[in-house]
């Protein structure tokens, strides 16, 4: 384990920027979000959370796929070329780690999305653990232990130090590069880790949301789930504004479109939502017509359809950014408390 003074943070970012994209959560405006790093901008490294995840580093919201070039009946197919730039992001919290461990289960499947595992390819991560739990937060419920987040490094901020702790090669090889800047922790770095993780666990117990039980979200009540009567009254306040859906780390939907420059086509993707009522519109319509088939669709499918299908692994990630964002306060939280329940402690 090695470790740097937290007054010296400037020199890491400086030093991890020197050779590649630096990306963490940057302050503007009153909002902290992940950014390129420049000298002039507000690092916010220990913000308790970002408006949005970094999932867009890695599946941005807008990308193009390929462009088509017309001079009269003739068409010359443009490639967009694949991302090649090495990159860092760096503060990521727990949650948002496991994030991409659902988002692989989709993108580096069969048939792999190259511009995502290019992506994946040239980005390492360092995360951070938290010491600053929001009462939004449960990522608990879901098995991840926010004192002890993976990525290819690990660090915790405690007394003035920032422990750095290396889990991949890439993170060995990152550590490696910043040899000159990093000390040894020493066996102190332990001692620090174990009390760090003692005082995190215990906010984390202290929370609204401990003990959020996921018990009654099984596969083999996947019909007596989709059939609960309790969905019409949660749909009901449904704004259908997507709102969830964008903040989500591990939503992955996207519509594929094309637009028309004048002199060509330029054939994009960018981040859509199952609450939309155009989402997967065909000839002949929608086939979930109302609120309730798009609110239901959107839960199950964390709660039931993804995990029935990934080994138990739910795609959601208790980050609490839906429940902060819902305008109408209709989050993921309250479904499961609706249609499963929370354990008596």
């Amino acid at each position: 384990m090695k470790k740097i003074a937290e007054n010296r943070l400037p020199e890491l970012y400086q030093a991890l920027s020197a050779e590649r994209k630096l990306y963490l959560p940057l302050e503007e405006g009153g909002v902290v979000g992940y950014g390129l790093y420049s000298p002039e901008k507000k690092t916010a490294l220990t913000a308790p959370s970002t408006v949005k995840s970094p999932k867009e580093l890695f599946f941005p919201q807008v990308e193009g796929v390929v462009n088509f070039q017309m001079q009269g009946k003739n068409i010359d197919i443009l490639p967009i070329e694949m991302p090649k730039e090495d990159f860092v992001v760096m503060g990521v919290r727990a949650c948002d780690v496991r994030s991409f461990d659902v988002l692989d289960r989709v993108f580096l499947s069969d048939p792999v999305d190259g511009y995502y595992a290019a992506r994946r390819e040239h980005g390492t991560i360092v995360s951070l653990a938290c010491d600053q739990p929001q009462n939004s937060c449960f990522c608990e419920a879901f098995g991840i232990d926010a004192a002890a987040p993976a990525g290819d490094v690990r660090c915790f901020l405690r007394e003035g130090w920032l422990y750095w702790q290396p889990l991949t090669q890439k993170g060995e090889a990152l550590t490696d590069s910043l040899s000159g800047l990093l000390e040894e922790a020493g066996p102190a770095g332990q001692e620090q880790q174990e009390a760090f993780t003692a005082e995190t666990k215990e906010k984390l117990q202290a929370l609204p949301y401990h003990g959020l039980d996921l018990s009654a979200f099984t596969p083999d009540r996947l019909g007596e789930l989709f059939h609960d009567l309790k969905w019409k009254k949660l749909s009901q306040a449904c704004l259908g504004c997507g709102s969830c859906t964008f903040v989500c780390p591990t939503c992955q939907c996207y519509d594929v479109r094309d637009f028309d420059t004048g002199h060509g086509i330029q054939r994009y993707r960018c981040w859509d939502s199952c609450m939309y009522s155009d989402f997967t519109m065909m000839a002949h319509g929608t086939p979930r017509p109302t609120q309730l088939e798009k609110f239901r669709q959107r839960f199950m499918h964390k709660l039931v359809y993804f995990p029935s299908n990934n080994e138990g692994m739910y795609s959601c990630v208790g980050c609490g950014r839906c429940v902060r964002k819902c305008p109408i306060h209709m989050h993921i939280v309250k479904v499961i408390k609706a249609l499963g329940g929370k354990k008596d402690e």
